[in-house]
């Protein structure tokens, strides 16, 4: 069990993960041998580096497949381990499909590989420049995946495997924005960062619309934290970078990353 003292600190439904990652870290105590995590997203990463801290002998590193990666997988590991690149066995694809007469997204890739029996920290970043997609995924699984998804939605596709120089440079259409909220309420959150009113903020929510770190919420009262992703369907996500201390007149401030996928 985690101490109280730290798991008072993080949602309830966080603390099955919180247990997890303190398990782990003593697990490597015990055995003295490094640990390969699945991929983890911002806000997994910030608890596991939370936990890890709190433990002596033991160290962390990340790797996402490719600098500046969303989505890592994480190496817990005794002091007398280095790692490297390829000890986080991650393998690279391209999506083969034909661009002339079709268009892919983001979430239909999402959906197909995840449609197949693949969890979420199996599958890392997925990328495109506009036209190539490419995702990431635990080197254990590829050949399973690569068997498995022959589709994106309706479109017949192929998966190739590539090497990690063959990787596009992501577009980057997000926006960093400092703000104030008056609290950290999903949906004063998504109301702020979207520009929409409270109202239907909450109707998002209620809707099933709202995603936070990919988990369903229907709760427009939660508080989001530090690295918590929330997105939102047909709107684009909110990534929280920094809380940044209470205004003069009591307004939380807050600076996010804005991916707005009506721009």
């Amino acid at each position: 069990m985690v101490d109280s003292t730290i798991s008072q600190h993080f949602r309830p439904d966080e603390v099955p993960f919180l247990e997890s990652i303190d398990n782990l870290s003593g697990q490597v105590e015990n055995e003295y041998r490094p640990i390969l995590t699945g991929f983890l997203n911002p806000r997994q990463l910030f608890i596991l580096e939370s936990i890890i801290n709190r433990h002596d002998g033991i160290r962390f590193s990340t790797f996402g497949g490719y600098e500046g990666a969303e989505l890592k997988r994480a190496i817990v590991y005794p002091e007398y381990f280095t790692p490297k690149n390829e000890d986080f066995h991650i393998t690279s694809f391209v999506i083969d499909y034909p661009s002339k007469f079709a268009t892919l997204s983001h979430g239909q890739v999402l959906g197909s590989i995840m449609g197949a029996g693949i969890e979420r920290d199996v599958i890392g970043d997925i990328i495109t420049d506009g036209l190539s997609w490419q995702f990431l995924c635990q080197s254990e699984m590829a050949d399973y995946i690569k068997a498995q998804v022959d589709k994106v939605g309706k479109i017949k596709v192929k998966l190739e495997v590539i090497e990690s120089d063959q990787l596009v440079t992501p577009v980057d259409e997000s926006e960093e924005v400092s703000t104030t909220i008056s609290s950290l309420r999903v949906d004063a959150l998504v109301s702020e960062g979207f520009h929409i009113s409270r109202h239907h903020a909450k109707e998002l929510i209620d809707g099933g619309e709202v995603r936070i770190n990919w988990g369903e919420t229907q709760r427009p009262d939660l508080e989001v934290s530090m690295h918590d992703i929330v997105s939102v369907r047909g709107y684009g996500r909110i990534v929280i970078r920094e809380i940044d201390g209470i205004t003069k007149k009591g307004k939380i401030r807050l600076v996010v990353r804005v991916y707005n996928r009506n721009k």
